[in-house]
């Protein structure tokens, strides 16, 4: 009897995880954060959160059934797209935003490329600065939390850059989320919560949240409005859409580094990226401009920091 042997291109490993279990995982730890920008900015969020999930699940068993591939919705990455896009929202838009936002994130910043593990870009992410170029007034306009009559309120980020910041915001309110901002950014209890999850399970390392975090804490704290070392770099952090961008977004398997030196070297250009642009740019807010201009450049960072191959 003759034995077949099998070629086929690594990586081989053999595990219990899959693609459909460590999404639904993903979902399932951000599922907290939801609750609680429903909690804080009514049920305006909810109908959000729902539109930009049913939008990317749509969108995406169209164009697979149009380009008769296999319908993989139960896979979750289209569900985690939608949540995410409709987390980097804020409160009180018109639903045909998120419905528009998940639309472009799914065929345009996924299946162009070839679908799930073929893009280059975090789909959520270009959905969400395809929204920010084209609405900015929509995008910009937030909701005073635990006020449900769409009393608006400026971000803490933009009360800084505009010299404004209120003395009243404490760190507890920002850790909490009292404070006006996008849908699933703004707990950021919640969003540790979820993030310890995922640290735990080994769905994510934390090389590329860890070293984003710090080097945006660092720089914030180094260029300080009165001089060196005079930043409020813990206000940086719980602020604007850091924790949620560092843990669930910038640790994206397709579009980050695969080893840990690149992952190292993707978070701290993140965290310059960021800091950069609150500091000195323009917008208030730089994460999602940061991964993304990242995600550009991780096949580079791959190229120079790949494993040596055993017995090279």
């Amino acid at each position: 009897m003759k034995n077949n042997i099998i070629l086929s291109s690594s990586p081989h490993l053999h595990t219990r995880e899959s693609v459909r279990k460590i999404m639904w995982a993903v979902v399932l730890s951000l599922l907290p954060a939801g609750a609680a920008g429903v909690y804080l900015f009514g049920i305006s969020a909810f109908w959000i959160l729902a539109a930009g999930i049913v939008s990317a699940l749509v969108t995406e068993g169209v164009i697979q059934a149009l380009s008769r591939k296999k319908i993989s919705l139960s896979d979750g990455s289209a569900f985690l797209t939608g949540l995410l896009l409709a987390y980097n929202l804020p409160p009180d838009i018109p639903l045909w935003l998120p419905v528009l936002g998940s639309f472009f994130a799914v065929a345009v910043g996924k299946q162009i490329f070839g679908g799930l593990g073929q893009n280059i870009f975090n789909p959520a992410l270009v959905g969400r600065v395809f929204l920010m170029a084209s609405w900015p007034k929509y995008m910009t306009t937030f909701t005073k939390p635990l006020a449900y009559d769409a009393i608006t309120q400026a971000t803490p980020l933009a009360l800084l850059k505009e010299h404004k910041l209120m003395e009243h915001i404490s760190y507890l309110d920002l850790f909490l989320g009292k404070r006006g901002g996008c849908i699933g950014e703004v707990c950021i209890a919640v969003l540790v919560a979820g993030a310890l999850f995922l640290l735990i399970k080994g769905y994510i390392s934390w090389h590329i949240p860890f070293s984003y975090i710090f080097t945006v804490g660092l720089l914030t704290y180094v260029f300080g409005p009165n001089g060196i070392a005079s930043g409020d770099w813990l206000f940086h952090i719980l602020s604007g859409g850091l924790i949620l961008g560092a843990f669930f977004m910038a640790t994206d398997y397709v579009s980050s580094p695969l080893t840990h030196r690149g992952q190292l070297i993707f978070g701290m250009g993140c965290g310059f990226i960021t800091a950069v642009i609150r500091l000195w740019g323009g917008y208030p807010e730089g994460v999602s401009y940061a991964i993304l201009i990242m995600n550009a450049a991780t096949p580079i960072i791959d190229r120079y920091t790949k494993n040596r191959i055993y017995g090279v």
